[in-house]
């Protein structure tokens, strides 16, 4: 069975309730239900993590691969624009990453142009509200399967 680390950064969690005109009206535990179900389907497990605090996402993703994680679907919200340490631990890992955002950032304010996580993840989905999400699930798994 595929392991896979989910993993939610700052704010995250106030899904549903924060600018809806952005972020839409589904809350994260919806988003939850609905990559669990997925995962479900294409016979993966997911590991779900959501944390504002910038060392310890860098602690999830540091102990993922000793965890026997062969994936990393990832969410660094803020993060994605300010983390240097993020980035990082995402290269070192050496893990399979898809970054995904509800938003679509290159539509928005320009300091949300920028991705530092991007050039160390396979690939991003964005733009597409939680969809992103089960879109990103469903391109991590075929990158592992093919691999």
């Amino acid at each position: 069975m595929k392991k896979i680390l989910v993993i939610h950064g700052p704010n995250l969690n106030l899904l549903g309730k924060r600018e809806p005109a952005i972020y839409g009206r589904v809350t994260l535990a919806q988003i939850n239900r609905m990559l669990t179900k997925a995962a479900k389907k294409r016979g993966a497990s997911l590991v779900i993590k959501q944390s504002n605090l910038e060392g310890r996402i860098v602690d999830f993703i540091q102990q993922a691969k000793k965890n026997k994680f062969q994936g990393l679907l990832i969410n660094p919200a803020a993060y994605t624009h300010t983390s240097v340490a993020l980035r990082d631990a995402i290269a070192a890992c050496g893990l399979i990453t898809v970054e995904v955002h509800l938003s679509n950032i290159y539509s928005r304010e320009e300091f949300r142009h920028k991705s530092l996580v991007s050039p160390v993840a396979k690939g991003t989905i964005l733009g597409f509200g939680p969809r992103s999400y089960t879109l990103g699930l469903e391109a991590l798994l075929d990158l592992i399967e093919a691999r």
